[in-house]
């Protein structure tokens, strides 16, 4: 799909950020933005159309499954770290550089 020149939003850019639009973790400015491309674009709009039911399939199927507290302890720490403020500590206080990634 390359983006329609008329439109002010690429194609790309909506399908690039597709689940943050979907989880509804992006600014309203842009969710606007890309709401108005996924009603005019009907290759967008089927690819939302698909990921939005793969979503509510998988949230039926495996959403009631509990996340064991180590791991969410694990996700929770390793977030944390990345952004700069590892337990205890601030964002303005800084905060250790976050280790190379590594599979626990």
């Amino acid at each position: 799909m390359s983006g329609d020149p008329s439109r002010p939003t690429d194609c790309s850019e909506v399908l690039g950020h597709l689940y943050e639009y979907l989880d509804k973790e992006m600014p309203d400015v842009d969710s606007a933005k890309f709401q108005e491309h996924i009603e005019e674009c009907r290759p967008c709009l089927a690819e939302y159309g698909l990921e939005e039911s793969v979503k509510k399939l998988v949230k039926r199927c495996c959403g009631h499954d509990e996340v064991p507290a180590d791991l969410r302890a694990k996700v929770l720490d390793r977030i944390e770290l990345i952004r700069g403020t590892g337990p205890g500590q601030t964002a303005a206080g800084g905060g250790a550089v976050p280790p190379a990634a590594t599979a626990d």
